[in-house]
């Protein structure tokens, strides 16, 4: 899940570092500076887990958790007015596929195979599985502990 989740934010953020939004701009490179560390470690761990006897099970976890992740990219309300102001530089299905790219080379590189991703779900900023909330709640946990905090 942190792999999947990491390289989407690294597509997210990669986006949003060319938006015309200077504020947005400005911040999304500052977070891709911290966030490359936490790709580089999940990568790390990929490659340890792929390479050993963990392998077989994180195969399993990755096909489990793929479905779900597409609901990163979901539709976004408003996104047509984000794109035609440049705030948001690319639609979001360019960014999924983008992502789905990355990952499936990836995952070629180190000896897993995926099935083909499934369309990001149009709901899916809405409709959450128990195990995608428990993910974003982990994922959101630090930003969500400072509410009112400026990042």
């Amino acid at each position: 899940r942190r792999y999947l989740y990491e390289t989407a934010d690294s597509v997210r953020l990669e986006a949003l570092a060319r938006s015309s939004h200077r504020p947005l701009a400005e911040l999304a490179a500052k977070m891709r500076r911290e966030e490359r560390y936490h790709l580089m470690h999940v990568d790390a761990w990929m490659r340890r887990l792929a390479g050993g006897p963990a392998r077989e099970r994180l195969g399993v976890a990755l096909e489990r958790a793929w479905p779900d992740a597409q609901a990163i990219f979901s539709p976004l309300a408003g996104e047509r007015s984000l794109l035609a102001a440049g705030t948001l530089p690319e639609p979001l299905e360019a960014l999924r596929e983008r992502w789905v790219s990355r990952v499936r080379a990836f995952c070629d590189g180190i000896g897993l195979s995926l099935d083909p991703a499934p369309p990001a779900p149009p709901d899916g900023r809405r409709v959450r599985t128990d195990e995608f909330r428990w993910l974003h709640g982990e994922m959101t946990m630090v930003a969500g502990s400072g509410a009112g905090s400026a990042w």
